[in-house]
């Protein structure tokens, strides 16, 4: 038993030390290429991108105002594929800055008309000219 521990132990170890060693990357031919984890990131975001805008231009009211404006929304489903992946990044952007609805004043107003017609009815105390 001994003999064979041995002989095989050298062998063993030298498999070890040879599996563990790193490996080099096969060269790649010319007409292929790896894909780095920034070209895969910029590819999921463009998905992103084309995917927030089709979901915005499919909405009810976006398409009533599109026929409203005289636009096809088959045109601007056309043009929206035919944008470049930069165009369709800013364009993505640019909706997202854009408000949902209405203005802060309108928001500042229904409050306003709110708080008036509760304190008118005696609900709450909070405008003094309402008494």
């Amino acid at each position: 038993m001994k003999k064979i521990c041995r002989y095989l132990s050298p062998l063993l170890i030298a498999a070890l030390v040879l599996g563990s060693l790193p490996v080099a990357a096969a060269p790649a031919s010319p007409g292929s290429s790896l894909v780095t984890t920034q070209d895969a990131l910029n590819v999921e975001r463009t998905q992103g991108d084309r995917e927030r805008i089709h979901e915005i231009l499919a909405r009810d009211d976006v398409q009533e105002q599109l026929v409203a404006q005289g636009v096809d929304p088959a045109e601007v489903e056309a043009r929206v594929a035919a944008l470049s992946d930069a165009e369709a990044a800013q364009m993505a952007d640019r909706l997202e800055q854009l408000p949902a609805g209405a203005s802060v004043v309108g928001a500042l107003f229904a409050v306003f008309v709110i708080l008036l017609v509760t304190d008118i009815l005696g609900l709450t105390n909070v405008f003094p000219f309402t008494r």
